[in-house]
């Protein structure tokens, strides 16, 4: 898998996680301005490797 940072057609920055047959499994959601705050999200999806799963169909009424 790989982090893809790239430009959209407004000239913000943002990052895609593709797997390995090419496929995108996660993305940005959202441009920045800077280059630096989109290298940040990229390190929070990093450092979520740990966050629990929770199953939000249970949580429905």
């Amino acid at each position: 898998m790989r982090f893809e940072l790239y430009r959209d057609g407004k000239g913000e920055w943002r990052w895609r996680l593709r797997a390995e047959n090419g496929e995108v499994v996660a993305d940005s959601g959202e441009g920045y301005a800077r280059r630096e705050d989109c290298e940040h999200g990229i390190a929070l999806v990093k450092g979520a490797a740990n966050a629990r799963v929770v199953d939000m169909t249970l949580k429905m009424a």
